[in-house]
């Protein structure tokens, strides 16, 4: 026996929850009342096709988008990938205030990069500007103190078992306190960007060009250069 086609309220309820909205954001983000969201999404009204055009372009979807199931398209494939990793098997990278060594770096097109780091620079002079890249993360202190500066926020102190998760678009720095001569962090970035990690080296060797010209006075003084073990 064929199943009823789905209705509009339906086809709206599970656009939502692919989405992850509730009423009110999908109301904001389409511009409908949520008393008519609520409605339509119960079978008790509907829209014309022109209303249903205007809804796809202010959610900056095509109609097919609107009206797709997406049933057995939400599931994800297994894909059975798996990597062991240690500092021994790494990817170094050495800057004079940080030492980067990235984890699991076999695995290519990671949603996910985890990088153990040793932080040495104490000020915002040896840091530099703060950094900015896509998507977000998640720092985890394992020995010393962190004090981590961010755009938005007041300076706070972190020490060994305290975490921080942030928008790393928002301005950030990462520096150990002055009574600490070297603090590890486990940090864990996240974004939709196939090439984040390349987008990280290039801030490291920004890093160095800023750290080499504090140092010598002169732009693009002597790098170090990043090491693979």
């Amino acid at each position: 026996m064929s199943s009823s086609p789905p209705t509009l309220g339906a086809l709206l309820r599970g656009l939502r929850s692919r989405e992850g909205w509730t009423l009110k954001e999908m109301s904001a983000k389409s511009g409908i009342p949520v008393s008519t969201l609520s409605k339509i999404e119960h079978d008790r009204l509907t829209l014309s096709y022109d209303k249903l055009q205007q809804l796809g372009q202010r959610l900056g979807m095509r109609m097919s988008e609107l009206f797709a199931e997406g049933v057995e398209d939400t599931a994800q494939p297994v894909t059975a990938r798996r990597s062991l990793s240690d500092v021994a098997r790494s990817v170094r990278v050495e800057t004079p205030n940080y030492d980067y060594y990235y984890l699991c770096t076999e695995l290519r097109r990671k949603r996910m990069v985890p990088v153990l780091t040793k932080i040495r620079a104490r000020s915002t002079e040896q840091f530099g500007d703060l950094v900015r890249h896509s998507g977000e993360e998640f720092l985890y202190v394992l020995s010393g103190k962190v004090v981590v500066q961010t755009e938005f926020y007041d300076t706070v102190t972190l020490g060994p078992g305290e975490a921080l998760y942030i928008d790393s678009s928002m301005g950030h720095a990462y520096l150990a306190a002055q009574d600490c001569d070297e603090a590890e962090v486990l940090a864990v970035m996240s974004s939709d960007e196939e090439e984040l990690m390349q987008s990280l080296f290039s801030i490291h060797e920004e890093q160095r060009q800023t750290a080499a010209s504090n140092e010598n006075g002169v732009p693009g003084g002597p790098r170090r250069a990043a090491t693979r073990r």
